[in-house]
């Protein structure tokens, strides 16, 4: 008992003793039944901070392309080098494909439309609108995403995600500009990701 005009000793928090064997166990549920989702989390982690990689293609081919403007063209580091389709008009399902050496992980896709990055030269041919872009994987499966282009040139940049792809389609599925004598022009396509 304290005695007159002192204070009693403080008492020491006691934590309850099942508390954390009981957070351990929630922990430990969460966990178990996360397990399908932990590489999806770790992946998106990884793309999400780190600076990705460009990911260069080991090939390139297209539907079809004039013999002074060949796939090669669209994937060659230089914008003022240009695809286009053999045969003039809208192109819609025209297309570029690439191939990658071993499978990567794609995050995001950056393309120049036109026949180049100077406005004066973009507007000289038609240029996609949209873009269907079918990524492959290594397993054989395929997950499409439809992108829209401004008219604009330069750089545009889009996310696109896949795992363990192999090979990626770009297929025309609208224009800007079409006319007479003209055809979808496309300047250069990048990829980025990690391998």
């Amino acid at each position: 008992m304290p005695v007159a005009g002192t204070r009693p000793k403080g008492r020491l928090w006691r934590r309850p003793r099942l508390a954390v064997p009981i957070a351990l166990a929630v922990l430990a549920g969460a966990l178990w039944f996360g397990r399908p989702y932990l590489p999806e989390a770790w992946d998106f982690t990884r793309d999400s901070t780190g600076t990705p990689d460009e990911l260069r293609p080991s090939g390139i081919r297209a539907s079809s392309s004039l013999p002074d403007h060949p796939p090669a063209t669209a994937i060659d580091t230089y914008t003022n080098r240009f695809w286009v389709p053999k045969e003039a008009g809208p192109g819609i399902g025209e297309f570029l494909e690439v191939d990658f050496e071993r499978p990567v992980r794609v995050t995001r896709l950056v393309v120049f439309s036109g026949r180049s990055a100077k406005e004066d030269e973009f507007l000289a041919q038609s240029r996609p609108a949209a873009l269907t872009v079918t990524l492959r994987s290594e397993d054989g499966g395929s997950a499409e995403k439809r992108i829209a282009l401004k008219d604009r040139p330069g750089q545009q940049t889009f996310e696109v995600r896949g795992s363990d792809v192999v090979r990626v389609r770009l297929a025309i599925a609208e224009v800007y500009g079409a006319g007479p004598g003209r055809r979808p022009a496309i300047a250069e396509i990048e990829f980025f990701g990690r391998n």
